[in-house]
């Protein structure tokens, strides 16, 4: 089994003429990461490594979210996440390592909502329900993998674990 944990990045900002990529959080957004970070650690769910897209939102979500965690993976900075469909996501995911047994992706929308719901086919009804209404900022979702290898990652093999929203942690973070 594989556990693959997907991170929509924090609440951003966007001032005026700045361009995309180097878009930073917002204030919700760095309150919101770190309350992330610690439900990762107070409910194990601790990834062995972590794919992050190189957008500023997105690194400053993944610096925030695991300055909380006991040890901390390693990171790698992949500019093949920014703005990557499902498909291009799932491609990043199959080039793991397979002695990482969890797997973090920080990203953005839409591929990450769409390939949680490419990847699960079961789980709680109300949370798959949830996922599938809105992947807000600073969600979260635990999907285990019915794969011995990364390679073997694909649509209908994952069951929801769970899914959290920062709201969910504190109704003032989202």
């Amino acid at each position: 089994m594989r556990r693959l944990i997907l991170l929509r990045h924090a609440k951003s900002d966007w001032p005026p003429g700045m361009v995309d990529h180097d878009r930073p959080l917002a204030a919700r957004g760095r309150r919101a990461a770190p309350l992330i970070g610690r439900w990762l650690v107070d409910n194990g769910f601790v990834p062995d490594r972590a794919l992050v897209s190189t957008a500023e939102r997105t690194r400053e979500t993944w610096a925030l979210a695991s300055a909380g965690l006991i040890a901390m993976p390693a990171a790698t900075f992949e500019p093949r996440i920014y703005e990557a469909p499902a498909w291009q996501l799932l491609n990043v995911i199959r080039e793991t390592s397979d002695d990482v047994a969890t797997l973090l992706l920080v990203g953005h929308n839409t591929g990450i909502e769409d390939l949680a719901a490419g990847l699960i086919c079961a789980g709680p009804e109300d949370q798959r329900r949830r996922l599938a209404r809105k992947y807000p900022t600073g969600g979260l979702a635990v999907i285990d993998c019915a794969a011995h290898s990364w390679r073997d990652i694909a649509a209908g093999i994952g069951t929801l674990h769970a899914f959290v929203v920062p709201r969910d942690l504190d109704p003032e973070a989202e």
